[in-house]
């Protein structure tokens, strides 16, 4: 699909409240678990690429795009353009929201706003008179008019809390006589009342500076702007309508998201694109100065260094989505830049990222699939575990299928694709993993909320590609989204059966916008799916063909079902879309042993498979567990 308005993703991302998408750019929908919240101290590692800005970026999506540079400054939006923003929600959505609880969207806001535990959720914040206004300014950012003067309320709350704690790190700041170059690398205080915590980032702040001198000093005042922001009440307002905006979308939609274009990486998840970009670190923590890289470091940055700045952007006091974001743009950017780090002690400038030089060869994507084969009488058994839908997943799978089928190798009575506690992915991946076993074939009718129905069909690889042989999927509680479409597509067209526990029951897609006032992006549920033969998946998951009570301690052991998420989208039954069936391979029964399985579910479903499914096979395995 070429529209902008239906550039999508498929990625994974932890928001408050909101959802796990997986994926990298696909013509549908990111596909995938909710989870729990990610914020404040807390290591963030999922980022990929954003959606393009104008059209003509469109076909630039396979190549990956550049994020923003991170402005430095805290998120804020008028009243005006945070109202167009919620309208746009409100009326974008696979079907209309509903009604939100103030209560939790005042916590929301609370936790949306405060990135390092200190303005309105520590212990001694003046919260209760905070969440009171933000509660009451819930109907003034669903409404159409009015000042949204709620807003600058709770900001002349903030904006007198933010003085009293930037008079503590002062008073912290200027007193003592300690010089401690290496107090840069100190973590930020984790837990405990604001007061105690801006005076200990004082203290590490100012004998920092006594160590560097005038060169430290700078990177001590960013700190101060952004740690505690010397900004009026109507300023803090409007910090808390980008928080509330936050706080609203993925309550009302529990796997949306927005985010302002300064912190767009935190909605994306780099672990299933195909040509993510690297970060400049795999892992870092953010001090009072700066950020301590504990992991990953890309030459010339190494483990210990504590980065200051990176090209014209101080990282003291940043939210550490602008940081994460910092760490892509600069490793993936077209022009190394100069970044300012503390290293044994001493300032040092390095240059950082840019492209890869000319000679170094371009790296082959990394398989994410796990293969076993087990015998079968005189075959084999190929069993995949497909832990993600990767966007490249047809490719991997196609591969990894052709190496399997390789000269000297046992023939192949079946291939078994392990699905279990895989949470989606992009629907691209799906599609192309799908056609390697039945090409050309409509699939998953799609429904908008004006009732347009969309129809995603699987891709026609090559002859050589395709595999004919049966096949079977592994599912659990724990498969949700593009997987649950892959196990679906093959049971609705008789290909193969599914084996296992009832599904997760994610039968909705996001798809990425920019919001109307162009200050973010957006992820909003804006379709819902159904399997090819119009069995709905939405909150009522899949029922497996042979239904198999797997015993492993982690498997089908999740919480909640996606029934279970409050203002999920609502079940949806499709139209009968299938086409032609694809000639069906039946496994061979097993007349010998079966081989050793590394994981004893996988052989009690092979079982059930070898003595005829799906007659008996609950009865059957339970029988052989017993024995």
């Amino acid at each position: 699909m070429k529209s902008r308005k239906v550039v999508t993703a498929v990625l994974t991302v932890a928001l408050f409240g909101g959802g796990v998408c997986s994926g990298l750019y696909a013509r549908h929908a990111y596909l995938s678990l909710p989870s729990a919240p990610v914020r404040a101290q807390e290591h963030k590692e999922k980022v990929a690429p954003a959606p393009p800005k104008d059209e003509e970026d469109e076909d630039a999506i396979g190549s990956g795009y550049a994020f923003h540079m991170p402005s430095g400054k805290a998120s804020a939006l008028s009243c005006e353009d945070a109202r167009r923003i919620v309208a746009q929600v409100k009326s974008t959505m696979a079907a209309p929201p509903t009604r939100v609880d103030a209560r939790a969207f005042a916590d929301s806001t609370s936790y949306w706003l405060d990135p390092h535990a200190l303005w309105s959720v520590a212990p001694d914040a003046p919260r209760d008179p905070f969440k009171k206004e933000v509660e009451a300014l819930l109907p003034e950012l669903e409404s159409t008019k009015g000042d949204c003067a709620r807003a600058d309320a709770s900001g002349a709350v903030l904006a007198k809390w933010a003085n009293d704690l930037r008079a503590a790190f002062d008073t912290a700041r200027a007193a003592g006589d300690r010089a401690d170059a290496m107090a840069a690398q100190s973590p930020l205080p984790s837990s405990g009342d604001a007061l105690v915590a801006a005076r200990e980032i004082g203290e590490k702040v100012g004998a920092f500076e006594r160590a560097l001198g005038p060169d430290g000093k700078k990177y001590g005042d960013y700190a101060r702007e952004r740690f505690f922001p010397p900004v009026n009440a109507h300023g803090w307002g409007e910090m808390v309508l980008s928080a509330a905006v936050r706080a609203y979308v993925p309550i009302v939609d529990p796997h949306g998201a927005w985010a302002p274009y300064d912190e767009e990486s935190s909605v994306y998840d780099v672990d299933l694109a195909s040509n993510a970009p690297e970060p400049l670190w795999t892992r870092g923590e953010v001090t009072a100065v700066g950020v301590a890289i504990l992991e990953g470091p890309v030459a010339p940055l190494e483990t210990g260094d504590v980065v200051l700045s990176v090209g014209p952007l101080a990282t003291a006091g940043l939210p550490l989505e602008q940081i994460e974001q910092l760490g892509f743009v600069a490793s993936d950017g077209k022009e190394k830049l100069p970044a300012v780090v503390l290293r044994n002690k001493k300032l040092l400038t390095v240059m950082v990222g840019g492209p890869p030089p000319p000679s170094e060869p371009k790296k082959e994507p990394e398989s994410s699939l796990v293969t076993e084969r087990i015998s079968w009488g005189a075959s084999d058994v190929l069993v995949v575990a497909i832990h993600d839908v990767r966007d490249d997943l047809g490719d991997d799978l196609g591969r990894v299928l052709q190496d399997e089928r390789g000269k000297g190798k046992k023939a192949l009575a079946g291939v078994v694709l392990d699905l279990r506690g895989n949470g989606g992915g992009s629907t691209d991946g799906a599609m192309q993993a799908l056609g390697l076993f039945m090409p050309g074939l409509p699939l998953f009718p799609m429904k908008r909320r004006d009732g347009t129905i969309e129809i995603e069909r699987s891709t026609e690889p090559a002859d050589e590609d395709r595999f004919r042989g049966p096949v079977a999927t592994l599912v659990d509680g724990a498969t949700a989204s593009a997987a649950e479409m892959m196990a679906g597509a093959l049971t609705a067209y008789g290909r193969g059966p599914s084996i296992g526990l009832r599904t997760f029951g994610k039968g909705c897609a996001q798809e990425y916008f920019d919001d109307e006032p162009r200050t973010g992006v957006l992820r909003l549920t804006t379709l819902l799916y159904a399997l090819p033969d119009g069995t709905p998946v939405q909150r009522v998951g899949l029922a497996p063909t042979l239904e198999v009570p797997f015993a492993s301690p982690n498997t089908g052991k999740i919480a909640d079902r996606e029934a279970s998420l409050a203002h999920a989208p609502p079940t949806w039954r499709g139209p009968d879309m299938r086409g032609a069936r694809p000639r069906t391979e039946p496994w061979p029964t097993l007349r010998e042993g079966l081989g050793e399985c590394k994981d004893p579910d996988v052989c009690l479903a092979l079982r059930s498979l070898s003595e005829g499914w799906p007659k008996r096979a609950v009865a059957t395995v339970a029988k052989k567990r017993a024995h």
